[in-house]
């Protein structure tokens, strides 16, 4: 009975597995042929949806990525083939660049004000309302596609009222164009004055480098009343070890 019972709970598990990350590859605009959600990628939206992908990474492939993956090795040195954690503050839902400039970090810690929200589920939203959000999810991410920053107020204007709701969406997307596969997603916080408090997400995936990685992602105020108020978040950070920092500053 104990081994029918956990190999019901291996197959639920590799199937909730296999689920997240079609999940990526069908909002990432990737072919999902032979899952769950092949009926919804023959609808008109997301064949829009795809080819309009298609060619934004294709242009940024060529305008910035593959600059960085030229330029990172030789300049970043042994950063760049440490497995120790990446911490990139202020970032938003960045792993995008992230991965880029540091594409063997054992952990990417990424932070900002935008919710996380959650992993949707594509066979509930109603076929009327799919054309809207893909479209809003593509706009959200036209600055960092263009310009390499978020811009954080249409971001939320584009994902706050929309079935792809928060920051998950936008870090499934980038990870499966990344050439990653999902592991797992699942939520992810610290202690606020002894109290545990889910504020964040933590996604375990497999990258181009081989091996399981793992993205944090917490919604938090780094501003100096938010640290006093919530001491938890450098606590989880010094717990992670020595690492190396990223910044990016598109305005000050």
């Amino acid at each position: 009975m104990k081994s029918l019972l956990s190999l019901l709970l291996l197959a639920v598990a590799a199937s909730a597995q296999e689920a997240v990350n079609d999940t990526a590859q069908f909002l990432a605009g990737l072919p999902v042929r032979g899952t769950a959600l092949e009926a919804f990628s023959r609808d008109d939206a997301w064949t829009t949806h795809a080819t309009e992908f298609d060619a934004a990474w294709r242009a940024l492939e060529a305008r910035q990525l593959s600059k960085i993956r030229a330029w990172a090795p030789e300049h970043l040195g042994a950063a760049f083939t440490a497995r120790e954690p990446l911490f990139y503050m202020f970032s938003g839902p960045d792993i995008l660049y992230a991965q880029t400039f540091f594409p063997n970090a054992s952990t990417y810690v990424l932070c900002g004000l935008e919710p996380v929200g959650a992993v949707p589920d594509i066979t509930k939203i109603p076929r009327g309302s799919l054309p809207a959000s893909l479209a809003a999810l593509r706009k959200s991410l036209n600055s960092v596609l263009s310009f390499s920053f978020f811009i954080t107020k249409d971001m939320k204007a584009d994902l706050t009222h929309t079935q792809l709701a928060g920051t998950l969406p936008v870090l499934l997307v980038f990870l499966a164009r990344g050439g990653c596969t999902i592991q797992s997603v699942e939520p992810a916080g610290f202690e606020k004055r002894g109290v545990w408090t889910a504020s964040g997400t933590k996604i375990v995936f497999v990258g181009p480098v081989g091996g399981e990685q793992t993205l944090y992602y917490f919604s938090v105020d780094l501003s100096n009343g938010g640290f006093k108020s919530n001491p938890g978040f450098l606590e989880f950070c010094d717990q992670l070890g020595h690492g190396a920092c990223l910044l990016k500053a598109a305005s000050y």
